[in-house]
Formats: structure tokens, C-alpha cells, sequence
């Protein structure tokens, strides 16, 4: 299991402010720019963001002065989620932990799909986040391999592409999503010889 003390350290420049209440305010603009950029777009406007996040557009430029340092925020943000997500569902049972994790990897896959073309795929930060998310994800995989409960003959990678390539469909709603990743996943369920 990766936990926040062996999980591979995510070298990029977002830095949580110290006190509190700037913390909040943070954490609020993160939110409100992945809501923004999942539904509009990388172009989202900053004062809606800002608005939405309940602060002023100073308080946005304070945190984020240029708009790639708040695309660049969200996605690590997002990759750090995606981290801290593993860790929780590890104390589940193998299956249900695997599920948990890819139910929330969805998200994390709506949001990069939505900031992809912005984000310099090249630096090592960037490199660094994926490492991260394999080795957050990896384990879960492999606990529900070794229980019997995934088949063998699935890697992560394909895994991973498979519910990325699911999450670029369109849905009528989140419920449809739920039940097409359901069915997939049913897909890579070891299920016993009849």
C-alpha cells in the first residue's frame, strides 16, 4: 500500500498557503476551476471561477498568476486525490477497493480529457504525477489479481485505458456512466469456471 509518507513525491510549484482561511480560498478557486474547466473548457473564465469559489479575481491572481498555474493546480490537485483515494480504499476488501479507486478515477479522467491539450506532457512534473497515480493505483489492482477477483490477464495500463476511453463517451447522466463502467468492469471480474 502507498501511503502520503511512501507515495513518490509530485514535484510542481503549487503551494498550499499557510494560514487557514487562505487555504480555504485555495481550495475553493481548485474546486471551482474543475468544475469550470470539466464543463467549459480550458478558456472558462477566471471572474466566473473566482465567483464561483465565493473570492475576488485578486485573490484568484494572488494564488495563480498566470491561467496555466491554475490548469497546472487542478490537474496535480487531481493526481493527489487520486493518491490520497488509494490509500482510503486500501482497507477495503480487494474488489471493492479496486472499484472504489476507478470510480473516482473517473472524475479525475474527466478533468484531464478537459485540460489535456494544455498541460506540457514533457516536464518532469508532469512525469512524476504519473508515477504517482501507478503507484497509488497498482496495488489495489494487484491485491484484486492475487484474491482472484481480477483477471490475470489484464495489466493496470490496459485497465486505465480502458476507463479513460469510457469516460470520453457522452452520457445521458452520471447514473448511465455508473452502470457502463459497472458493465466493463464486469469485464475484468476473474469470474469462477462454471
Amino acid at each position: 500500500m502507498v501511503t502520503g509518507e511512501s507515495r513518490p513525491a509530485l514535484r510542481v510549484d503549487v503551494r498550499r498557503p499557510q494560514r487557514a482561511d487562505a487555504r480555504r480560498n485555495f481550495d475553493a478557486l481548485l474546486g471551482a476551476a474543475r468544475d469550470a474547466f470539466a464543463s467549459k473548457g480550458v478558456d472558462a473564465s477566471l471572474e466566473d471561477i473566482a465567483r464561483q469559489a465565493g473570492v475576488g479575481i485578486g485573490t484568484l491572481y494572488r494564488n495563480f498568476p498566470h491561467r496555466q498555474d491554475l490548469l497546472n493546480a487542478v490537474y496535480f490537485g487531481e493526481i493527489e486525490e487520486l493518491c490520497i483515494a488509494a490509500e482510503e480504499a486500501a482497507s477495503l476488501p480487494p474488489w471493492e477497493a479496486l472499484t472504489t479507486w476507478l470510480h473516482r478515477f473517473v472524475g479525475y479522467a474527466a478533468t484531464k480529457r478537459a485540460i489535456w491539450e494544455s498541460l506540457n506532457r514533457e516536464t518532469e512534473s508532469f512525469k512524476a504525477a504519473r508515477e504517482a497515480m501507478y503507484a497509488a493505483g497498482t496495488p489495489l489492482f494487484e491485491r484484486a489479481q492475487e484474491a482472484g477477483e481480477a483477471r490475470k490477464d489484464v495489466s493496470f495500463d490496459d485497465l486505465l485505458r480502458m476507463v479513460s476511453g469510457l469516460t470520453a463517451a457522452g452520457f445521458v447522466d452520471q447514473a448511465q456512466r455508473d452502470r457502463v463502467l459497472t458493465i466493463a468492469l464486469d469485464g475484468v471480474r476473474a469470474h469462477p469456471s462454471a
